[in-house]
């Protein structure tokens, strides 16, 4: 079994008008997931992953990035992962869009001895773009040389499952919805999805909400238990 968190931190910026990211980090602690995609992301996160004290055997760092200026945040999309996760290779992609910079991370992980493919991913404001994201974060992993099980996540500004990106997505894959993310005080927008292919188990998601939480940004993290074929 293992447990994915989305997670926007609005660059460490929370509810109280506080620039604090170290608060990200202890509600992450709080989630305590073994991968966390986290949107809107500062070069801050990762340098405070390092010196943060987390429990022991639950340190995080942050997913090394070729393609990034700063080597760990693509876009504003992060990934951190656990120190019982393998990663075996990451890569970014531009999606579709205008005036707005779009991106997601996809990293090939293993955990408890089960390979799979995460996507760590933000989608744009307009929905003409956020079908066409969609369509273009399908039909990449589509032709990707080896299939695995696929896990994506992100903030995708989405709430509608009947016409939007989210209908698309749920034609092949199932688009589990922990609950209300946004807004962290009064939560009332499923904003933050956690999608997987058909292969993958879910036992169980959740919306998490600690007084911490609802202080350290405007979007509560979302999670999901997965149970990943051997």
């Amino acid at each position: 079994m293992i447990r994915v968190c989305s997670y926007n931190i609005r660059r460490g910026l929370g509810t109280d008008r506080r620039k604090k990211p170290e608060r990200n980090l202890g509600v992450i602690a709080e989630v305590s997931p073994a991968v966390v995609a986290i949107q809107e992301a500062g070069r801050e996160v990762a340098s405070l992953c390092g010196n943060y004290r987390w429990r022991e055997g639950r340190a995080y760092s942050p997913v090394r990035l070729d393609e990034a200026e700063d080597g760990v945040s693509w876009r504003g999309n992060m990934l951190l992962v656990r120190e019982d996760v393998t990663l075996y290779q990451s890569t970014c992609v531009a999606l579709p869009s205008v005036n707005e910079p779009r991106g997601a991370i996809i990293a090939e992980l293993s955990y408890g001895g089960s390979d799979f493919r995460l996507v760590g991913m933000h989608f744009g404001l307009r929905g003409e773009w956020r079908h066409r994201q969609t369509q273009f974060i399908i039909d990449h992993t589509d032709v990707l040389e080896q299939q695995r099980p696929l896990v994506m996540l992100g903030d995708l500004n989405e709430w509608n499952t009947r016409t939007g990106c989210l209908h698309r997505f749920a034609a092949r894959h199932n688009v589990v919805a922990p609950g209300p993310s946004f807004h962290a005080r009064w939560p009332m927008l499923p904003l933050d999805r956690i999608i997987t292919s058909a292969e993958i188990r879910v036992e169980g998601a959740g919306v998490h909400v600690s007084p911490e939480a609802r202080l350290a940004s405007d979007h509560l993290p979302v999670w999901a238990e997965l149970e990943l074929p051997a």
